[in-house]
């Protein structure tokens, strides 16, 4: 089981994806050797994965939060089909195995039809499908606490890891063909050095180097830190769906994006118009994050719960035999 400085280095690296090990264990209080030695053994395990890719919002892309209540005999295989889609960005099975939770990225414009999403109301193992589109996502890995309050950064050490990172400014651009050696690249290891970078692209370090900054700079670029929560201790995984009021809902979102137990919180279309995922130790923590921090969010009129059971995708990884691995290799 990871310990506490493994999850200090998973939050500092949520903070900062590509921080150099040396200036990360310089804020943590420990050699540059321990740091690479950690993170080395939490990917080789499975457990963490660092990955660039394109951000979404540059090419014009929409987020659909898609609820479908399927057969049970059929959930196991829709569920495994729609992970393999590249345009699904996570796939839960939740609700006692009955329902799939996934995120469809999707045009954006009403003058552009996504297939899949015109697919799956009429897919033969769908009972009944909801799809609301994701509105405003909420929180910031940058200044949200980790999942262990005990064993998160404080808010000097994010400000050290992450002072000197560059604000976008202006609209952001999708990156240019020319770009995808560097995105395939990244997609497989978000933290591979300017020197692997180089070999896999085929381009020279310098150029590697601007383009990244480059493309980082203008915001075409993202990291995901993909996680297991179970691996590292959090076994109750849920996703709540939230009523409230509409004055209260920007400041709501804000307030439980920043929970440590809120992994992903966001503003949606729909009679819920506010969803949460919230990651909890066991159901006697699940219990305490509902009765104590949920219930003191103002505005709140109303939830569900689906409980996850089983989770096939997350971001840019599928989870394979327990382990997060890229697409490709399951």
């Amino acid at each position: 089981m990871p310990d506490e400085l493994d999850h200090r280095i998973i939050h500092g690296l949520t903070c900062a994806p590509r921080v150099p090990f040396r200036r990360l264990g310089e804020v943590l209080g420990v050699s540059e050797q321990t740091v690479a030695r950690r993170y080395a053994a939490l990917r080789r395990d499975g457990v963490l994965r660092v990955v660039g890719l394109g951000n979404p919002g540059a090419h014009g892309q929409a987020e659909w939060i898609a609820r479908l209540r399927c057969r049970p005999d059929a959930v196991g295989p829709l569920a495994q089909s729609l992970a393999r889609r590249p345009e699904v960005a996570y796939v839960g099975v939740a609700s006692g195995g009955s329902e799939i939770i996934c995120i469809i990225r999707s045009p954006s414009g009403t003058d552009r039809d996504d297939l899949l999403l015109r697919q799956l109301p009429r897919a033969g193992a769908v009972l009944d499908v909801n799809v609301d589109l994701v509105v405003r996502s909420y929180g910031n890995p940058g200044s949200a606490p980790g999942t262990d309050p005990a064993a998160s950064l404080t808010a000097e050490q994010v400000r050290q890891l992450t002072a000197d990172r560059p604000a976008p400014t202006g609209p952001v651009l999708p990156p240019g063909e020319a770009d995808q050696p560097l995105l395939r690249a990244l997609a497989e290891d978000g933290r591979a050095t300017h020197t692997r970078l180089a070999e896999l692209t085929g381009w020279s370090k310098p150029r590697v180097a601007r383009r990244l900054e480059a493309l980082e700079a203008a915001g075409s670029l993202v990291y995901d830190v993909d996680t297991l929560p179970e691996r590292l201790g959090y076994r109750l995984n849920a996703t709540l769906w939230l009523q409230v009021d509409l004055p209260r809902l920007h400041a709501a979102g804000e307030e439980i994006g920043g929970h440590h137990e809120c992994a992903f919180a966001a503003a949606i279309s729909g009679r819920h118009n506010l969803m949460a995922v919230v990651l909890c130790r066991d159901t006697a923590d699940f219990y305490r994050y509902l009765t104590t921090r949920l219930s003191g969010v103002e505005g709140l009129r109303g939830y569900e719960i689906s409980v996850r059971v089983n989770r096939l995708k997350q971001s840019a990884s599928l989870i394979h035999h327990g382990r997060l691995v890229h697409p490709a290799l399951a």
